[in-house]
């Protein structure tokens, strides 16, 4: 079990060390940062097979036992987590050898790449707060570089912008982890889970529980702390942004989802339900700024926001039924968002622009590309027989079955309004006729292999979207169990602090 829980940390880290022994050669690093990728996508898949048949796993580095070790933990939710991570980073691995280029790469993109995938398999692997903020902060750095990497003035203010405010959250969530030392005597997850249920001062436990929503709603740009996310997410190569938006603020929903089922559950009447009002606030506030936004990449940003709402809604109403839309939900949203990213890419690399005044004309040069963007932005707006829909029936059953009946009536005028901005993005860069003037670039050598690289992820996360709509009760099934670990940690607590070493 030792080796399936490190594996995906060590893929990444050789990959990222290999990439730097061959710093000089680009393509090798290519080559290497898809193997890397691919073999990330392979442990998760082991990973989650090992979780099915054998029920939450841990291991304890050193030997060391908890709560005094460093515990590696993986129950159904962290190793669906991985392994969908290593489904974004494969394609993604792909995408980026035609879409960054040769300047970027001989800075260090493909060893940043993979260190940004150790971090985030680090955070959902980790069985102990204080290391998963080295977790963090190992993905924050990679992310600063790779978010600057090029030095456009863009770039610079948007990554300004950008690791500012996840700072501020990591203080906040330094001095978090620091007062729940002082008040539990521990930071292993498990052992808290043990600790604070017999808590006497629940008034100290609720304010860390708020320092804490304050440090993962930040990182996880929920309502009023994403103002950072559309201001710096359209900045770097769309291999970066879709990345970005698939997976790093998922790390902070799964950090929400984590320590508010299995730690700070002592008052949930007020802390689920700020939580669900803070869900219906981000799904509102994003979708209208997207709404206004005339930017294809800043448009996908804001709706990054709005979805964000659609998950802690499930973590807010706590229910077996809602965490298990919720995990459904994150899963479907990761392959939606980093696919609509990508063909974004494509667009800007056919038209020459991310504005959608100057894009037009591409369902009828390009038929396939309209049809690839639909499967995607139909999904985000819950459009059956697409997984949007099946994730957003699940949280409404949810929603009207305990009575919450504001949030889900929120959730269903979002869904109306993001079908209004996708609706706004195919009329402009589809429908309407191409501008006049526009001239299409010639085509480089090798440009049709570069564009094979472009199109096969769009094409393979849109066919993994068809999937999980037409045929979404197999995953559903393991998002309910995952559901159940996550409301009754039992068999997480006795996996950390009764395995045998």
């Amino acid at each position: 079990m030792k080796l399936i829980l490190t594996l995906p940390l060590v893929i990444p880290l050789a990959t990222a060390a290999l990439c730097l022994l061959a710093w000089r050669f680009r393509s090798v690093q290519r080559m290497l940062g898809i193997a890397g990728a691919f073999a990330l996508l392979a442990a998760g898949a082991a990973l989650l097979h090992a979780v099915l048949r054998d029920g939450v796993v841990a291991t304890q580095a050193g030997g060391w036992p908890a709560p005094f070790g460093i515990t590696l933990v993986a129950d159904l939710f962290s190793a669906v987590m991985v392994l969908v991570t290593g489904l974004i980073a494969a394609p993604v691995a792909v995408y980026s050898s035609a879409n960054v280029d040769k300047r970027r790469e001989s800075f260090g993109y493909h060893p940043l790449f993979h260190v940004l995938l150790l971090g985030v398999c680090g955070s959902f692997l980790t069985g102990d707060v204080f290391n998963l903020y080295v977790w963090f902060e190992v993905m924050l750095i990679a992310s600063f570089v790779l978010i600057a990497l090029g030095g456009e003035r863009g770039q610079i203010e948007g990554a300004l912008k950008y690791v500012t405010l996840n700072l501020m959250a990591s203080a906040v969530f330094l001095a978090a982890a620091g007062l729940l030392y002082r008040t539990a005597g521990t930071l292993n997850m498990a052992d808290l889970a043990v600790r604070l249920r017999t808590q006497t001062e629940p008034g100290l436990a609720g304010a860390l529980a708020m320092l804490f929503l304050v440090a993962f709603g930040t990182k996880a740009a929920i309502f009023p702390l994403f103002f950072w996310l559309p201001a710096s997410y359209h900045t770097p190569p769309v291999a970066v942004s879709a990345l970005f938006a698939g997976l790093l603020t998922k790390v902070g929903v799964y950090a929400l989802i984590r320590v508010f089922t299995l730690i700070f559950v002592h008052d949930t009447p007020f802390t689920h339900n700020l939580i669900l009002a803070l869900s219906g606030l981000t799904m509102i506030t994003g979708v209208l700024g997207a709404m206004v936004q005339n930017d294809f990449r800043r448009i996908l940003s804001f709706h990054i926001i709005s979805q964000i709402g659609y998950m802690i809604m499930g973590l807010a109403l706590f229910t077996p039924v809602a965490v298990a839309a919720s995990v459904f939900y994150i899963v479907h949203h990761i392959i939606v968002k980093t696919n609509l990213f990508l063909i974004s890419g494509i667009t800007e690399r056919l038209g020459g622009s991310h504005a959608l005044k100057r894009l037009g004309g591409f369902y009828d040069s390009r038929p396939v590309l309209g049809l690839l963007f639909l499967v995607p932005a139909l999904s985000l707006a819950g459009i059956p027989p697409l997984s949007g829909f099946f994730a957003k029936l699940s949280l409404v059953r949810a929603g009207l079955q305990v009575g919450s009946y504001a949030i889900v009536a929120a959730a269903l005028a979002v869904s109306l309004l993001t079908l209004f901005s996708m609706a706004k993005i195919w009329a402009e860069v589809f429908w309407k006729p191409a501008p006049e003037g526009r001239e299409q670039a010639a085509a480089p050598p090798g440009a049709a292999r570069g564009m094979a690289a472009l199109w096969l992820p769009v094409v393979a996360l849109a066919l993994l979207t068809l999937y999980l709509g037409l045929f979404p009760e197999h995953f559903y099934r393991v998002c309910e169990r995952a559901a159940g670990q996550l409301l009754e940690p039992a068999a997480y607590i006795e996996a950390v602090l009764g395995a045998r070493r």
